[in-house]
Parts: structure tokens; sequence; C-alpha cells
């Protein structure tokens, strides 16, 4: 079963999804007239916008909380260890495609971000929505939208969390002797339960709140490491820019084998490091409470700039002017970075990247359960199956800190490859959608006045935006 996934997993990524994910990107990219840059300004000043009103004694998520809660599901321990194993593979060039696939997937994430605003429901004061809202509103598929949800649900609250509690655990072996045979993973696994369990029972704006306040420290901690390392190494720093974009244009080493290319490395690195355009971002976009549902579709723009722009230039920047050299299946992912960070800063910084692990692992715990609550409750609102749902994911992440479940992970990476294929086929089929809700929101802004959004503007009908 394993192996059978392994193959699926490898086709699917390297032939079809990668093709789909760039073809809507720059699809989305040239009708949005590069909406992603044009307007990131007006993304910033979404951002600052604070949101301190209450509805039925609940305060609702800001556009800076949906944006943090989506930040902490793209940053995990990908941004570590998986540009560790990128360059190790794919060499200093894939560095350079991840940084396009950054611009370019900003497009696809305004897309599938603006389309969540503006299908997303109302109920008891939280605003709620994702891709299966806008496949069952919008495009009247209900069964597409269901099937999108058992496919995240699976992926990340079970896959995903399973994965991030493993690596966490995993992190500690550094510091305890046999620590796989020690009783100390299932106090780990106990100890992630418990505090995951506290924060997803206090609802959507715990949730928001606690990401809001462990991302940015944990994001600006990392980037700033990342500036001291550089610093400490500035003469270093035009042979390793030389180094990327040599490499990236190696046509002669794409010849020997594209899979392995830094082409396609640092494609699916980028792309699968952001999330842009698979569909698990918009789930967070949907609950904030903002004027137009462009505000948010930019402000989503932005996660995928300080996922990939910022936290893995960061860690590509640390590796590269080390001097220490990652080699696939031999100095790869964590040990990698540990290697290199420890070569530029001392001892400390192997413990800093353990930190910079349990950070970014927990709060990707949330923000992916996040995003299963989500679409548990679309396909149905009940308190009963909710509570049993929470449980489930509470067992995943106990489980998932005492054993290396390959069969799961490599089940998670099937099922979000199928659930971005179903995604991508939507945001394509309602992109006139997105483009009238563009031009409606640029029409105020040329008009001199703040864009709010109401449904008969664009021509729809039966949403929040009366």
């Amino acid at each position: 079963m394993n192996d059978i996934l392994t193959k699926l997993n490898d086709f699917m990524y390297t032939y079809v999804l990668i093709i789909m994910l760039v073809a809507v990107g720059v699809y989305f990219t040239i009708r949005t007239r590069g909406v992603q840059i044009r307007l990131l300004k007006d993304g910033i000043k979404s951002l600052m916008e604070k949101n301190t009103e209450e509805e039925n004694g609940k305060k609702k998520v800001s556009s800076f909380q949906a944006l943090m809660i989506s930040t902490a599901s793209r940053v995990g321990t990908g941004n570590i260890a998986g540009i560790a194993t990128a360059i190790a593979a794919g060499g200093p060039g894939a560095v350079f495609w991840m940084w396009l696939m950054a611009v370019i997937g900003g497009a696809s994430a305004f897309a599938e971000s603006t389309l969540a605003q503006v299908y997303k429901v109302k109920e008891n004061g939280e605003f709620r929505g994702g891709p299966s809202y806008y496949m069952e509103r919008a495009l009247g598929k209900r069964w597409m939208g269901v099937l999108f949800s058992v496919l995240l649900i699976i992926c990340f609250a079970y896959g995903f969390n399973g994965l991030q509690s493993y690596n966490m655990s995993s992190a500690l072996e550094y510091y305890i002797p046999n620590y796989t045979e020690s009783i100390w993973p299932m106090i780990v696994g106990l100890v992630l339960a418990a505090a995951t369990a506290v924060v997803i029972w206090g609802g959507s704006h715990r949730i928001g709140v606690i990401t809001s306040v462990i991302v940015p420290i944990m994001a600006i901690s990392y980037i700033l490491i990342g500036i001291v390392t550089m610093i400490m190494n500035v003469s270093e720093l035009p042979k390793v820019f030389a180094l990327i974009f040599e490499n990236a244009f190696d046509f002669q080493a794409m010849a020997g084998g594209l899979a392995g290319s830094a082409v396609v490395i640092g494609i699916k690195r980028g792309l699968f490091s952001n999330e842009a355009g698979m569909g698990s971002a918009p789930n967070a976009s949907a609950s904030a409470d903002v004027a137009h549902p462009v505000n948010q579709g930019l402000v989503q723009t932005i996660s995928v700039f300080i996922d990939t722009l910022l936290i893995c230039s960061s860690t590509a920047m640390m590796l590269l002017v080390s001097g220490v050299e990652g080699k696939s299946g031999v100095l790869d992912g964590i040990p990698y970075v540990q290697a290199a960070i420890s070569s530029n800063v001392g001892q400390w910084g192997i413990h800093f990247i353990t930190f910079s692990i349990f950070a970014f692992a927990f709060s990707s715990l949330v923000g992916n359960y996040f995003y299963a609550e989500s679409n548990i409750l679309f396909i149905k609102n009940n308190k009963t199956l909710l509570f049993v749902f929470r449980i489930t994911c509470i067992v995943a992440i106990f489980l998932g800190a005492q054993a290396d479940f390959s069969l799961v992970w490599n089940l998670a990476d099937v099922t979000m490859g199928l659930m971005a294929i179903v995604n991508i086929i939507a945001i394509f089929l309602l992109s006139g959608t997105v483009v009238k809700v563009l031009n409606d929101y640029e029409k105020q802004k040329k008009q001199g006045i703040k864009p709010v959004f109401h449904e008969k503007n664009v021509g729809i009908k039966n949403t929040v935006w009366k």
C-alpha cells in the first residue's frame, strides 16, 4: 500500500499538479493584471485595519488574525527541513524557482481567498467558508464540496497534524539518549494533545488570538537569525546569489533528468510550502470580517510572500552562507540545518532550531485544525459530530508524537494533491467572478471611496453581502 501511494505521489506531484498549479498561477496573474504586485500596498493597508466589534458576545476575527491562521498552517517544519532537502537534492538553483513560484502563486492565493470571502456563510456570529462553500454556492455542486472537505480532513486533521506532532517529538532526540525507547514520546504527545485541546475548544476567535501571537514572534525571530547569519557572512553573499542564479539556469544539468532538477524541485518546494492554489488558506480567509472580499484576497498574497520570500529564504541563506554542503540522503533535512547554523553561530543555534520547530509545528497544528473544522461543519453541522471529530484530532496528535506513520503521511500527500486538483478546477471555472469582484473594488477606489462590497454590483445572489 505504501509503495503504491509513493508511486502515485511521485507521478501526481511531478507531472500533474505542478503543471496545473503553475498554469493557474500564470492564468490569474494575466487576468488580474498582476494584482499580487499592483495592489500589494492595499493588502498591507487592509492588514493594519483593526476589528474590535463583537456580535452575540463573540469578537469578530480580524483580517490580521485570519492572515495569521493561514500563515500558521503554511509555515511549518517544511520551511526548515523542506528547504534543506530541496537544496540538498536540487542544488542552490532551486531557491530561484521557489521565489518565482511565490510571485506567480500569489495570484492563485488572491483568487481562491477572494472567492472564499464572496461565498462565506454566517452562523452564530462567526463567518465560515472555503472551497467547499464556493463549490456548492457558486457552482451548485455540493458533491464536489463534500469530496473536497473529506480530502482536506484526512490530509490536515490526521496526516499533517500527525506529522507536525512527530517532528516536534523527534526534535528532542538530540537532547535525550535513547529517546524513542523511553516514555518521553508519550509525555510529549500528552502535552501537545492537551495544549491543542485547550485552543480548539476555545473557538475560532481563540485560534485567531493564539496564532496572532505565536506566528509573528516565531517568524520575526527566525528571520532575524537569518539576517544575523547573513551579516556575519556578508562577504559570501555575492557568491551565494551568483550560485543561485547560475544553478537555476543550468540547462546541462536539467538535461540529465528534469524530475530531479533545480527547476522542478524549486517549483515543488515553492508551491507546496506556500500552498497557493491548494485550497487550504481560503478556509481561514473566509473567517475575516472585512468591507470587501478583495481586501482579504490581497492579505492572503502577503501570507504567500511571508512564507516563501521571507521564511524559506531565511533558511536558504543560513544554509548557503555556512559553507556546509548538503547531500540528498546523506546530509539533508533538519540535520543539514543544524550543521549549517552550528557552523554559523555556534552550539546555541541548534537549540534555536529546536525552538523554531516547536513553535512552527504547534502553530501548524492549530491552523490545520481550523481548516478541518470548517469542512466538517460543511458536511454536517452537528454538535455531537464536532465533539467526536475533535477527540479524534487530539488522538491523532497524541499518537503522531510516538511513531513515524509513513503510510499516513503518504496518504495525506495524495489527498492534498487530489484536493488541490479539485480546487484548481473550481477557481478556474469561477475566474470570471474573481475578475468582476476585483473590477468592483478598483472602480470604487478610482471614485475616491472606501470599497464596500454588495452582491448586486457583480450580479450574484444569496450571499451574506446584501
